[in-house]
Parts: structure tokens; sequence; C-alpha cells
């Protein structure tokens, strides 16, 4: 009992107990996402005890991820540490004996199976849809349960997705919506609702691993007008989805439109580029040659190249690139091979 005596509290509560806390310490959960609800839930998870967490996360820490993004302080952003290391650096010291492996990377279909497979369960902390079906196809493909969430303004939302007994994504949105919706860049988003929303999310995570009845429904909330509201999704199963009745997993479909190489983030004034011939940079020599055309900055990790007064060029090892400063997808096409070369 002596290893149990830190979730000692944990342990009392009688729907986990003993049993339950020994299934947690051996369990494995993967979240997508180290942002404002990403970093909620791996920290009540690293609280709780969970055994194996890996952190998966594209972006880097900037001083107005802190209102609301509770692993980090103005230090991450001054270093501009990637969001999966700087949480990682900060969990380890809240719970050294939970293994959590920081993975720098953006999810997409060349990648997607090899970090999801063989999980417990997957967790949600991302911000856009095109990420969330594409967690569904992994999550469907292999049986994982996984837990959706989703926050902006003062509204949130959650589910728990388990195939082969709930509806799947797809079954509740069956398409990517399309057009310009909210974002947090577009409308904010209050740093209460994503602690309400991650901590949502974090406690149906353990109930599922565990072995307890998840809810059975689409929650919603709004914490500025204090509304709540419950959809039961248990009977939502479209009998004609593609991924959960079919198997026709399109999100993994290297052959299909789904496979973007130049995305905009989230409103962000930022446009993703996933170059299609992969390797991994030497950031030294990248340095070298970039600081011929403007101010190079970076750490391990990345380098910051800033070419233009409004344009700031973020590189990852991986050759991942992040123009800000524009959501241009063609100007930052020409910015790319002007620097890049392809």
């Amino acid at each position: 009992m002596n290893n149990l005596e830190r979730y000692s509290r944990q342990v009392l509560f009688q729907a986990i107990g003993e049993e339950g806390q020994r299934k947690l310490l051996k369990s494995r959960v993967a979240i997508i996402g180290a942002g404002a609800l990403g970093t909620v839930i791996a920290n009540h998870l690293v609280r709780s005890g969970v055994g194996f967490i890996r952190l998966i996360d594209r972006d880097l820490v900037e001083l107005s991820n802190l209102q609301r993004q509770t692993l980090f302080d103005e230090e991450d952003a001054k270093l501009n540490l990637p969001k999966a290391v700087a949480a990682q650096n900060r969990l380890s010291k809240i719970n050294s004996t939970v293994a959590v492996e920081a993975v720098i990377a953006d999810l997409n279909l060349e990648n997607a199976e090899e970090l999801l497979s063989g999980f417990d369960v997957l967790v949600d902390g991302t911000d856009n849809f095109q990420t969330r079906f594409l967690i569904n196809d992994v999550a469907v493909k292999y049986g994982t349960p996984w837990v959706h969430g989703a926050a902006v303004s003062s509204r949130g939302m959650f589910a728990v997705i388990k195939p082969g007994v709930t509806p799947c994504y797809r079954c509740l949105f069956p398409h990517v919506p399309t057009g310009t919706g909210e974002t947090c860049d577009t409308v904010g988003v209050l740093s209460p609702l994503t602690d309400i929303i991650g901590s949502f999310q974090a406690m149906e995570t353990i109930k599922l691993l565990v072995g307890a009845e998840t809810t059975p429904n689409l929650e919603q909330v709004d914490i500025w007008d204090v509304t709540s509201m419950q959809m039961d999704i248990s009977k939502g199963r479209n009998p004609d989805c593609p991924a959960c009745v079919k198997g026709q997993f399109d999100y993994l479909d290297r052959s299909s439109m789904h496979q973007v190489a130049y995305m905009t983030l989230c409103g962000r004034d930022t446009v993703q580029i996933n170059p299609r011939k992969k390797g991994e940079l030497d950031l030294k020599k990248t340095t070298e040659i970039l600081r011929k055309s403007g101010k190079v900055s970076g750490n391990e990790f990345l380098l910051r190249f800033s070419p233009e007064e409004d344009i700031s060029i973020v590189v990852f090892k991986d050759s991942r690139v992040l123009i800000h400063g524009t959501n241009d997808v063609v100007k930052a096409k020409i910015l790319y091979s002007k620097y890049f070369g392809s």
C-alpha cells in the first residue's frame, strides 16, 4: 500500500478504491494537444497517477497562451519551448513516478496510427475538426475509446466515444464544417471554461480507465450565462456511417483529399506547412543559411526566423514550418519556397 500513499485521498473514493488506483498506475493515455484543454487534462491525469502519458503537440509556447494554458510560464515563452516539452518539464516535477513522453509533431495521416495505437484511452485537446476526425478514425479502427472536448468563447462541450458501444464522432458530425467558424483567436476564450471542460475530460478518462460508467451525453455548458444542456447521444449511431459501420477510414487514406500539406491554424494568422519530403533538419546549418536573410533565434528543438517585420517563421527539427503573420496560404507558399526552396 506504500506506493499508493500519495493517492490516498483518491483511493478513499469508493468508486476508484485501491483496485481502481492500481489500474490507473498501469494505464496508458495519449493526449493530443498541449494547449488550454490538454494542459488541464495532463495535469489531472499525472496527479491521479496514470502510469504513462504521451503528450503530442505541434506548437511552441507564446505569451498569449499563458492566460489559459496552465502548465506554462513566462520563461517557457521566452525560451520558445515546444509546448509538449514545457509541459513535460512541469509534469515531471509534479509526479516523477509517471512517465510523460513529449512528442513534438503535427498529428496527421502519416503518423497518426503509429502515435495513437497501443493506448487505453485517447483524449482530445485539439482545436480543429480535421484532427478530431483523424483521431476518430484511429480510435474506431483500433477499438480505442476517446474523450472529445472543445471550448471557445464562454461555451464548451465534451463527450465520450466508445467504438462499438456509442456513436462515433463521425456519426455525430458527418462532415468537416466549411467556412470560417468561431475560434479562440477570433472570439476569445475564458480560462475558467477550459479548466472546467478539461477537468470533465480528465474525469471521464479516469472513469474509462477504472471501468466505471461514463456519461452517455454530449454535455454542453456556457459559464458566462451559467447554463448547461445534456444531449443523449447513446442512440445516435448513423447506420450508414463510413467509419464505425462501413470501416471506411477516409482520414487515414493517403490517396484522399483529406491530406493537407498547407493549413491555416484555428484563426491564428498562421499557416502550417508539412513538407512531403520528410527528414530531420540540421538546425545549426539551417540557422547559418537563414541568418543571411533575417534575424534567427532558437533552441535544440526549433528555430525562429524573422525575414520581414510582420512575419515570423518557426522551423522544427522534423522540417515542419509555421509561418506566423499571415493566413494567406498562397503567400505562405511563396515565403516557404523563397527560403526553403520547395
